[in-house]
Formats: C-alpha cells, sequence, structure tokens
C-alpha cells in the first residue's frame, strides 16, 4: 500500500468528495431554476443577489442539521475512540486482565516477564481492572 497512488490510498475520500461537489452543485443549479420561477410567478425579474442569500440560508440549515450532526456523531466519536475516552475503553481493561492471566497460566515461569515486557514496550503503562481501571506504572 505504500507505494499506492494518492488516488488509490484516499478512494473512499475521494469519492466522498465527488458525492458531496456532485450534490452541493445540484442543490444550487436547481435551486436557481426554482428561485426564477418563484420570481416569474411574482411578476419580478430574477436577481443574483437575493439569490445568493436564499440559498446561503438554505444550504448552511441543511448542514447545520444534517451535515453538522452526522460529522459530529461519526467524526467526534471517531476521535474519542483514537485519543482513548473512557467510553472507548469499556472492553479493553476487561480483555487485558484476561490475556495477562492467560500469559502467566501458559508461562508460569517467563508469563510476568513476557507481560512487564510489554507494558514497557508500550509506554510502561498497565490498566489493573481490580483497581478500578487506574493506570499503573510498572518496574
Amino acid at each position: 500500500m505504500r507505494n499506492a497512488s494518492i488516488w488509490k490510498k484516499y478512494s473512499y475520500a475521494w469519492i466522498t468528495l465527488a458525492f458531496f461537489v456532485f450534490s452541493f452543485a445540484g442543490h444550487w443549479i436547481f435551486g436557481w431554476f426554482a428561485f426564477v420561477q418563484e420570481q416569474a410567478s411574482h411578476g419580478e425579474a430574477a436577481e443574483v443577489g437575493p439569490y445568493l442569500v436564499q440559498m446561503s440560508r438554505d444550504t448552511f440549515e441543511n448542514w447545520q442539521s444534517e451535515f453538522l450532526q452526522l460529522l459530529w456523531q461519526v467524526g467526534g466519536l471517531a476521535f474519542f475512540l483514537f485519543v482513548g475516552s473512557p467510553q472507548s475503553k469499556e472492553g479493553t481493561d476487561r480483555l487485558e486482565a484476561k490475556v495477562d492471566e492467560i500469559l502467566k497460566r501458559v508461562d508460569a515461569k517467563n508469563g510476568e516477564k513476557i507481560i512487564n515486557d510489554l507494558d514497557a514496550a508500550y509506554a510502561g503503562r498497565h490498566t489493573d481492572p481490580r483497581k478500578g481501571g487506574q493506570a499503573e506504572r510498572r518496574e
């Protein structure tokens, strides 16, 4: 994947961007037709200034009610998962305790050393679920 082109490497982002640009352009083009028709029904000429104000307002309303909500739900949750918020670690502590116990039982002689080496390799942090999920430093 290192030698993949930027188009292939980020293909999902490019497709999403294309959908966004296509739908955004369609919204403004068809909005213009609707605006011209509405102005004609009132016997007025269509002017660009009022159209830009109306479409900007409509676009912002759609952006605010749909896209920002989705962006926060997906992007915000992904961000908090990435930074390791307590909500994203619900099963991690239990899983780590189980793996530690398996290592100790599989290799009673070296299990604790393996755990300590792994903890040291990964920032020297260890979460002990018996201590309420508190992180402790192992020496």
